[in-house]
């Protein structure tokens, strides 16, 4: 089959550091090429695959401080190379949410869309003037029936369980860890109230985005004092599974419906069972008692770090390496392309009618990446 698979360009593929949506998009991409699909990956040209690159920028634009009015520019020119050659491809799958609607809704060729971000209500209003389009959410509480969308399956995320170290045994002395985004439905405020309170050292990774410099700055930054509580910055992938493969436990006390939560099958599977608060997907990713607690307070969080050390870590690993292995996503997403190109095009193409025309007179791909206009990232690129 050729497949094309369309990530944002904030961060390469993979990700040297940040960047879930990323990591499974590299994953996906390299698992469909070593099953004999034709893949092309469009993304950022410092991205690395076995597969066909065709870059939209020449590096990852969130490191250049690339803002987002600057960013759509790049996205749009992206989306544009893309669907001009829709008839290079029998599936377009978007890794884009809804930037890639307008595009897909007019595409003689079939695309199926990963929702990696929760449904904001702003969100939900763009999906439902598409609302024949074909949705895969990353867990089975992402999905909203009440709004009326085309959700096609579920697929859960997985992680590559081979690339991470198995620590049967936290470091000592013991500490929490807490890794994501220093965002407040991230809840890195709430993991440094459980260490306080519980009296445990606390350290911290994540990326601070421009979005959230001023909770960061007003609402984290006053609580680290670099001893019981440390921020280690934006680790990068190795720096990030040592840090949860010698912790005790990983905190997860988001605020949010969390779509899937990489970071708690990360953890688990490095052996860390998770913390995490009830939320989103952490009960179709965390089993409560065995690899973790599902917890519905910061008060249920701190209870249960007294109780953590009674869990089996290797019940954690085995259970990430069963629910959330590279081979059983991709499977889901094989069966996913065959179902909607097996049905013509009776699932896409907005209200185009159910049969795409018999030709097209796409142009060819124009692989040549966009260069950066500023100044001040021209020597940078």
């Amino acid at each position: 089959m050729k497949i094309a698979q369309v990530t944002p360009l904030w961060e390469r593929v993979p990700p040297l550091a940040y960047g879930g949506t990323e990591m499974v998009v590299s994953l996906l991409t390299e698992e469909l090429t070593r099953r004999g699909h034709q893949v092309t990956l469009f993304a950022s040209g410092d991205s690395q695959t076995q597969s066909r690159l065709v870059p939209g920028c020449h590096r990852a634009l969130r490191p250049l401080g690339v803002l987002p009015l600057e960013y759509a520019s790049y996205e749009q020119r992206q989306l544009e190379t893309v669907f001009r050659a829709v008839g290079e491809f029998d599936i377009i799958h978007s890794h884009m949410d809804v930037a890639a609607l307008p595009y897909a809704h007019l595409s003689p060729t079939p695309v199926v869309h990963t929702l990696h971000g929760a449904l904001t209500p702003t969100f939900e209003k763009i999906f439902r003037q598409y609302r024949r389009q074909n949705l895969v959410t990353v867990s089975r509480s992402q999905q909203r029936p009440e709004v009326g969308l085309n959700y096609v399956a579920a697929v859960y995320n997985a992680i590559a369980v081979d690339q991470f170290d198995f620590y049967p045994l936290p470091q000592e002395p013991p500490y929490l860890a807490y890794l994501g985004r220093m965002s407040e439905e991230k809840g890195p405020h709430l993991a440094i109230e459980i260490a306080k309170r519980s009296g445990w050292r606390l350290k911290m990774a994540g990326k601070i985005g421009f979005e959230d410099r001023a909770f960061f700055d007003h609402g984290v930054a006053p609580l680290i004092d670099g001893q019981q509580i440390e921020f280690l910055g934006e680790a990068t992938q190795s720096q990030k599974k040592a840090l949860m493969g010698h912790a005790t436990a990983t905190l997860f006390p988001i605020t949010w419906p969390e779509p899937f939560g990489l970071v708690m099958a990360e953890s688990m599977a490095s052996g860390t069972p998770v913390i995490a608060l009830a939320m989103g997907a952490a009960p179709e990713v965390v089993v409560d008692g065995k690899t973790g607690f599902l917890c519905h307070s910061v008060d249920d969080c701190i209870d249960a770090v007294a109780q953590v050390h009674r869990l089996s870590r290797r019940a954690c690993r085995e259970h990430v390496a069963v629910s959330f292995n590279v081979g059983r996503m991709v499977d889901g997403y094989e069966a996913v392309y065959r179902q909607i190109v097996g049905e013509g095009q009776s699932l896409v193409g907005g209200d185009r009618g159910h049969l795409a025309p018999e030709h097209t007179d796409a142009r060819p791909l124009a692989p040549q990446p966009v260069q950066p206009q500023r100044a001040d990232l021209i020597e940078t690129v």
